[in-house]
């Protein structure tokens, strides 16, 4: 077998499960699960009709680059909220959801026999998969702690200019997970600026990119924040998928945008992978990206439902409304394994602790006191899961 799977971590959802071992949650409450960042809202019937009435493409391979049709539809919807202007056939790649994106472009992306072990960075707290698939690569992961007492700023000092010349690749979350922090164009004009220093590729992580509170001032995006500075798209990707914008986490739909020299390479290992999108989701996903009122309306959910809950867990944890995503991160009186297990067993509600979405770096655990509270239930659900958590607080 690879050795370097000897590397991967238990999954966070993993070691959730052996947390909770042996605890025998109060019978008198039904459980509330807000430790996953799975949508609940309904998934819009305008988009399972089209998944319907694409089933005839399941007589017919479908190409790993996708349909002209989707392709364009994508490349409009860059156009309608970043302001972009993509070509379909060089710039954008369609992709069986950002999760498996993110992992094979490290595979396709990494060198391993340029010089010294190559590093891959990525914030930390952070997404797993960005460690598994620098591993997988033959990489050398390297994470740069964000802390809200910096205001979840990457330290880059972290790493010497010696290493900073062996990154390849460095992967953002913005709206990160799980923090909600958004990049501000000085932000992104910093990352730039040492991508052009040291060479390496910027993986731009988006799919939290429609959750947001304030109408007027979306999340910018990576190949936006290019634009907006006078760049091209050298050496930037950005990964973005249908899962929390449309509610369909199930259908597995997203794309890969930005450097049309290195998403032709990525193409060619797709090719070889077998990672084409099947025809119905295709047919389902240009229906979902052609149509912004089922978006509009998801988020005015999200939007009641932290007016209304972030006051509750504020009162008693630290906490307070992120930039965007879904997402409360909330500092714990206790450490957030206890936290999590105790309000299992009395209140019935899961929360994810945040030290198992982190790795010690420089010497601390970023996400350790902190749990991640997803707001993805309903809004009844969500009140009375906070004023669970409310009370569970209180007694500490």
């Amino acid at each position: 077998m690879n050795p370097h799977l000897a590397q991967l971590q238990p999954y966070p959802f993993e070691k959730l499960r052996a947390l909770f071992a042996g605890v025998t949650p109060n019978p008198a409450l039904g459980e509330i699960k807000l430790s996953i960042g799975e949508p609940q809202h309904a998934t819009p019937q305008f988009i399972m009709d089209a998944l319907a009435g694409g089933l005839k493409g399941l007589a017919n391979y479908p190409t790993t680059q996708g349909t002209p049709a989707l392709r364009q539809a994508i490349a409009a919807w860059c156009g309608r909220r970043y302001g972009l202007a993509l070509d379909p056939e060089s710039e954008i790649v369609p992709v069986n959801g950002s999760r498996e994106a993110l992992f094979a472009f490290a595979q396709a992306l990494i060198d391993p026999n340029r010089g010294d072990t190559p590093i891959v960075v990525s914030p930390n707290p952070f997404y797993q998969i960005y460690e598994g698939a620098a591993y997988l690569a033959g990489a050398e992961p390297r994470f740069l702690n964000t802390l809200p007492e910096n205001g979840f700023a990457f330290d880059y000092a972290t790493l010497s200019a010696d290493e900073w010349a062996r990154v390849q690749l460095f992967y953002v979350c913005s709206p990160g997970n799980p923090t909600g922090k958004v990049l501000s164009l000085g932000d992104w004009k910093t990352l730039f600026e040492l991508s052009d220093r040291y060479g390496f590729v910027i993986a731009s992580d988006e799919c939290y990119s429609e959750i947001y509170f304030d109408e007027a001032n979306p999340p910018i995006g990576g190949l936006q924040a290019a634009k907006l500075l006078g760049r091209t798209n050298e050496r930037l990707v950005m990964f973005s998928s249908l899962s929390k914008r449309s509610n369909v986490p199930g259908m597995r739909s997203g794309f890969v945008a930005g450097d049309a020299k290195i998403l032709k390479q990525f193409l060619l290992y797709r090719t070889y992978h077998g990672c084409a999108m099947a025809p119905p989701v295709q047919t389902a996903s240009v229906a979902a990206w052609n149509d912004e009122g089922h978006v509009l309306a998801n988020r005015d959910q999200y939007r009641e439902k932290f007016a209304a809950c972030t006051p509750l867990v504020a009162e008693v944890l630290g906490t307070a409304m992120p930039d965007a995503s879904f997402y409360l991160w909330a500092r714990t009186p206790i450490a957030d394994t206890e936290f999590a297990r105790g309000l299992l067993e009395h209140y019935n509600v899961v929360v994810l602790p945040g030290s198992f979405l982190a790795r010690e770096a420089q010497g601390v655990n970023p996400g350790a006191g902190f749990v991640r509270i997803a707001l993805v239930a309903s809004l009844d659900e969500c009140l009375e899961a906070t004023g669970r958590i409310r009370q569970f607080a209180q007694q500490l």
